[in-house]
Protein backbone atom coordinates (compact mmCIF):
# COMPACT_ATOMS: atom_id res chain seq x y z
CA UNK A 1 0.00 0.00 0.00
CA UNK A 2 1.60 3.39 -0.77
CA UNK A 3 1.58 6.39 1.58
CA UNK A 4 -0.97 8.23 -0.43
CA UNK A 5 -3.43 5.70 -0.06
CA UNK A 6 -2.82 5.40 3.67
CA UNK A 7 -3.02 9.07 4.15
CA UNK A 8 -6.05 8.66 2.43
CA UNK A 9 -7.28 5.90 4.70
CA UNK A 10 -6.56 7.65 7.64
CA UNK A 11 -8.00 11.05 6.37
CA UNK A 12 -11.26 8.96 5.92
CA UNK A 13 -11.00 6.91 8.92
CA UNK A 14 -10.90 10.44 11.19
CA UNK A 15 -14.12 11.45 8.89
CA UNK A 16 -16.15 8.51 9.69
CA UNK A 17 -15.03 8.34 13.24
CA UNK A 18 -16.35 11.71 13.33
CA UNK A 19 -20.14 10.50 11.61
CA UNK A 20 -19.74 7.62 14.58
CA UNK A 21 -19.30 10.04 17.53
CA UNK A 22 -21.87 12.61 15.90
CA UNK A 23 -24.17 11.00 14.17
CA UNK A 24 -27.19 12.94 15.81
CA UNK A 25 -25.57 16.44 14.76
CA UNK A 26 -26.05 17.79 11.47
CA UNK A 27 -23.35 16.44 9.21
CA UNK A 28 -22.83 17.47 5.23
CA UNK A 29 -20.37 16.83 2.87
CA UNK A 30 -18.72 19.70 3.28
CA UNK A 31 -18.51 19.56 7.17
CA UNK A 32 -17.32 15.81 6.77
CA UNK A 33 -14.81 17.19 3.97
CA UNK A 34 -13.41 19.70 6.16
CA UNK A 35 -12.74 16.73 9.03
CA UNK A 36 -10.48 15.11 6.26
CA UNK A 37 -8.58 18.18 5.13
CA UNK A 38 -9.89 17.37 1.70
CA UNK A 39 -12.39 18.84 -0.43
CA UNK A 40 -16.18 17.81 -0.58
CA UNK A 41 -16.11 15.99 -3.87
CA UNK A 42 -12.83 14.52 -3.10
CA UNK A 43 -14.07 13.44 0.09
CA UNK A 44 -17.38 11.74 -1.69
CA UNK A 45 -15.03 9.69 -4.16
CA UNK A 46 -12.46 8.20 -1.76
CA UNK A 47 -15.34 7.90 0.75
CA UNK A 48 -17.15 5.45 -1.24
CA UNK A 49 -14.12 4.09 -2.53
CA UNK A 50 -12.90 3.42 0.64
CA UNK A 51 -16.07 2.32 2.39
CA UNK A 52 -18.15 0.84 0.13
CA UNK A 53 -20.86 3.43 0.46
CA UNK A 54 -21.51 7.23 0.40
CA UNK A 55 -21.30 9.07 3.39
CA UNK A 56 -24.68 9.56 3.32
CA UNK A 57 -25.71 6.51 3.51
CA UNK A 58 -22.94 5.81 6.45
CA UNK A 59 -24.43 8.13 8.52
CA UNK A 60 -28.11 7.22 7.95
CA UNK A 61 -27.37 3.30 8.94
CA UNK A 62 -25.10 4.62 12.44
CA UNK A 63 -28.60 6.31 12.21
CA UNK A 64 -30.71 3.51 12.09
CA UNK A 65 -28.16 1.64 13.94
CA UNK A 66 -28.87 3.91 16.94
CA UNK A 67 -32.70 3.51 16.58
CA UNK A 68 -32.93 -0.15 16.40
CA UNK A 69 -31.08 -0.21 19.81
CA UNK A 70 -33.74 2.69 20.72
CA UNK A 71 -36.28 1.07 19.98
CA UNK A 72 -35.61 -2.33 21.62
CA UNK A 73 -34.65 -0.84 24.87
CA UNK A 74 -36.78 1.96 25.45
CA UNK A 75 -40.89 3.02 25.35
CA UNK A 76 -39.95 6.18 23.76
CA UNK A 77 -42.04 7.23 21.11
CA UNK A 78 -40.62 6.29 17.30
CA UNK A 79 -41.10 10.25 16.75
CA UNK A 80 -38.34 11.17 19.96
CA UNK A 81 -36.52 8.86 18.74
CA UNK A 82 -35.97 10.00 15.21
CA UNK A 83 -34.80 13.25 16.46
CA UNK A 84 -32.81 11.84 19.02
CA UNK A 85 -31.10 9.94 16.42
CA UNK A 86 -30.45 12.36 13.66
CA UNK A 87 -33.32 13.10 11.51
CA UNK A 88 -35.37 16.11 10.33
CA UNK A 89 -38.40 14.67 10.61
CA UNK A 90 -40.57 11.35 11.91
CA UNK A 91 -41.54 10.65 7.78
CA UNK A 92 -37.82 10.58 6.47
CA UNK A 93 -36.77 8.40 9.59
CA UNK A 94 -39.47 6.10 8.71
CA UNK A 95 -39.15 5.63 5.26
CA UNK A 96 -35.10 5.20 5.99
CA UNK A 97 -35.67 2.88 8.61
CA UNK A 98 -37.30 0.64 6.26
CA UNK A 99 -35.13 0.84 3.12
CA UNK A 100 -32.30 0.07 5.36
CA UNK A 101 -34.13 -2.85 8.06
CA UNK A 102 -36.88 -4.06 5.47
CA UNK A 103 -39.84 -3.32 8.63
CA UNK A 104 -41.27 0.04 9.75
CA UNK A 105 -40.36 1.07 13.09
CA UNK A 106 -42.99 0.14 14.59
CA UNK A 107 -42.74 -3.12 13.22
CA UNK A 108 -39.63 -3.34 14.52
CA UNK A 109 -40.20 -2.66 17.74
CA UNK A 110 -42.95 -4.95 18.40
CA UNK A 111 -40.85 -7.75 16.98
CA UNK A 112 -37.57 -6.85 18.34
CA UNK A 113 -37.03 -8.42 22.10
CA UNK A 114 -34.46 -7.63 24.03
CA UNK A 115 -32.05 -10.40 24.43
CA UNK A 116 -29.42 -10.98 27.46
CA UNK A 117 -26.23 -11.64 25.54
CA UNK A 118 -23.33 -8.94 25.04
CA UNK A 119 -23.76 -5.95 23.46
CA UNK A 120 -20.69 -7.17 20.70
CA UNK A 121 -23.00 -9.94 20.08
CA UNK A 122 -26.11 -7.62 19.50
CA UNK A 123 -24.40 -5.42 17.65
CA UNK A 124 -23.26 -7.90 15.05
CA UNK A 125 -26.56 -9.93 14.71
CA UNK A 126 -28.93 -6.86 14.48
CA UNK A 127 -26.41 -4.59 12.07
CA UNK A 128 -28.09 -3.61 8.87
CA UNK A 129 -26.32 -4.57 5.81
Amino acid sequence: MSRATEETNRRMLRARDTMDRDYARPLDVPALARVAHVSPAHFARAFRATFGETPHRYLQRRRVERAMYLLRESDRSVTDIAFEVGFGSPGTFSRTFRDIVGSSPRAYRKEAVAAAVPTCFTMAWTRPA
